[in-house]
């Protein structure tokens, strides 16, 4: 058994009288990545803030190895009273030492910071970055990451998800990037009303395990609501309750009750249920940009940097559109010259008729700090939203966005980074748009809210245009992907996040190719290769025999899945075998095309 670093035993902590938690039982033990899952405001945050010690627990015990150094990156750090990233770094964390100074500018350097710059004005990509070089800094055994990948580019989270695997420590994670989670966890923590249970397996057994668990209990509620029924059927009979068997009968029948409501309140999940007007149709065409090219003057190096280079796109109504690249690639700008909000240096954009377009910008600037939630969403006075050009009281649009009636008269500023993306979408969503600009939609967002934005994107009849560095989420909703391959490249490749990495491989840092460019010289001139490595001859044969079994298996479903009575006698049997022929679809096609790669680089060697 692992060494435990970091452990909680039957903690509870109560928010304004109710139990936020109680029960909460949770080891680290050294070597384990461990995500933890929730609902929003299950207290996953709070919880990683008892365990670093930064909160105190109502009751329970919180132990700790002895001399365990931990590092903490919450949520929204805060760089505030540092007059540099050097000394931000520097900083001790909690009960341990002072960073050394070495250490501290290392990993800045690495995170392509510079230790004598401000924390005033950095971008919230610079200020993750910031918070992540200082925890790994600190050289911690336990390192506690709250929603790690927000404002981070594809290139920073690739790199992180290697930091991590190679971490020898422990580390829990809260994070609504499932790709992320699915590379880098071990196994999961999931806190659900109130407690905590542990699945010793990564996160991508994560969905399967928790409806496992969900159908467990929906069976038991089923048999404790045929008990009630009986119980109360005898209460109805007019039995006296002064008999002391009647008496306790009476008490277990309360506690019944109880219990059934804790359970329904289980099973009850509080996703967002979003909804977007489409607004009036617009033409075929939404948009059509031709050889255009942006460049901007290059301070450092003198002449001009070029941003985008003879890219042309079009968009047609319905598509649904990811833009991808590194932070400082030009995606904003590449999205502003698309919607006219800037002009190329050169080359055209035509945009298409009737287009009513919802923006929401990834700073969520079109919120008044000092505004409430009423307010924001009707800015014109009364207790009505449009949506779908029919009224909808203000409460009930709130909570199909996790918004409890409480909480409408608190002004934005007191919202968390989630609540006020919620917040962004409510207002963009409202609108009567049929193109929906969405700049980072997934920061701060809960995995419930994430999956009811997929689910309404995925049918929503307009158009949409996403900015986002979250993977699994652009493999679920985009149509086609444009992305930036370096010096003002761009490309356009139908399918998701996953197909476009097929077809370009991962980005590269600009700025570290040029170094090796220029300090590699070669020794000699590279030996001919004339055939395949023994390993890619081995790697052929072992997909030509692949290959067959995956069609034959394939075949086999679909036969199966055809018989109309299959679900009536099994439904979950059904959905098992449905999802297998899927994986086996796409497996199909990653064998397919790795066999044609090595097919094809054979040809080439011997030709």
């Amino acid at each position: 058994m692992a060494r435990v670093l970091a452990q909680l035993r039957n903690v509870r902590l109560s928010l304004g009288g109710a139990p936020l938690f109680e029960g909460v039982d949770l080891a680290l033990g050294q070597g384990e990545r461990m995500c933890l899952v929730g609902l929003n405001g299950a207290g996953k945050s709070t919880l990683l803030r008892i365990l670093s010690g930064d909160l105190e627990a109502d009751s329970g015990e919180v132990t700790r190895a002895s001399g365990v150094r931990i590092g903490l990156v919450p949520q929204e750090p805060s760089l505030a009273g540092f007059e540099t990233l050097r000394a931000f770094c520097e900083a001790p964390v909690g009960d341990a030492l002072a960073t050394p100074r070495h250490q501290a500018e290392a990993l800045l350097h690495a995170y392509g910071l510079d230790p004598d710059r401000s924390p005033q004005g950095l971008s919230g990509g610079e200020i993750r970055r910031a918070a992540l070089a200082r925890a790994f800094a600190a050289d911690p055994e336990v390192l506690l990451l709250d929603e790690p990948t927000n404002h981070l580019d594809i290139i920073a989270i690739e790199d992180l998800e290697k930091r991590l695997q190679g971490f020898s420590g422990a580390c829990l994670i809260i994070s609504h990037d499932r790709r992320f989670l699915e590379r880098v966890s071990t196994g999961c923590f999931w806190l659900r009303n109130g407690a905590v249970v542990k699945l010793d397996r990564g996160y991508s057994a994560f969905e399967a395990w928790a409806e496992g668990v969900e159908a467990a209990e929906t069976k038991v509620l089923s048999r404790l609501e045929t008990q009630l029924a009986a119980e109360e059927h005898w209460l109805l009979r007019g039995v006296t309750a002064r008999r002391s068997r009647n008496e306790g009968r009476r008490r277990k029948l309360q506690a019944m009750r109880v219990e059934r409501r804790q359970r329904k309140a289980l099973l009850t999940k509080s996703n967002a249920d979003l909804v977007a007007d489409k607004g009036a149709d617009p033409g075929r065409l939404v948009l059509e940009a031709k050889v255009i090219s942006q460049s901007f003057a290059n301070a450092d190096q003198g002449g001009e940097r070029a941003i985008i280079s003879n890219f042309t796109l079009k968009v047609m109504r319905g598509d649904r559109v990811g833009f991808v690249g590194p932070n400082g690639a030009g995606k904003s700008t590449l999205l502003d010259i698309l919607l006219k909000r800037r002009e190329p240096t050169s080359g055209s954009v035509r945009l298409g008729t009737n287009l009513e377009i919802a923006y929401v910008d990834q700073m969520r600037s079109g919120l008044d700090p000092n505004t409430s939630i009423w307010d924001t969403l009707c800015p014109l006075g009364g207790d009505q939203v449009m949506v779908r050009g029919a009224p909808r009281h203000v409460a009930a649009y709130a909570k199909s966005f996790l918004f409890k009636p409480e909480q409408l008269r608190q002004p934005t500023r007191a919202l968390s980074g989630g609540e006020r993306n919620r917040l962004c979408l409510a207002v963009a969503l409202a609108r009567a748009a049929n193109v929906l600009v969405l700049d980072e939609p997934t920061n701060d967002l809960d995995m419930e809210t994430l999956d009811g934005l997929e689910d309404m994107l995925a049918s929503y009849d307009g158009t949409v245009l996403i900015v986002s560095h979250d993977r699994a989420f652009l493999d679920g909703v985009a149509t086609q992907i444009v992305g930036a391959l370096g010096d003002g490249r761009w490309v356009e490749t139908t399918g998701g996040y996953s197909d476009f990495e097929r077809e370009h491989g991962s980005f590269r840092v600009p700025e570290r190719a040029e170094r090796r460019e220029k300090t590699e010289q070669p020794l000699a001139a590279p030996r001919l290769q004339r055939k395949l490595s023994y390993k890619e001859e081995r790697r052929l044969a072992e997909l030509e025999a692949r290959m067959p079994a995956l069609e034959a298996e394939i075949a086999s479903l679909e036969t199966k899945l055809a018989d109309a009575a299959f679900f009536a006698q099994d439904s979950k049997a059904f959905a098992a075998a449905a999802g297998r022929l899927e994986a086996a679809r796409a497996e199909k096609d990653a064998v397919e095309t790795e066999w044609l790669e090595l097919e094809d680089r054979r040809q080439t060697l011997a030709g």
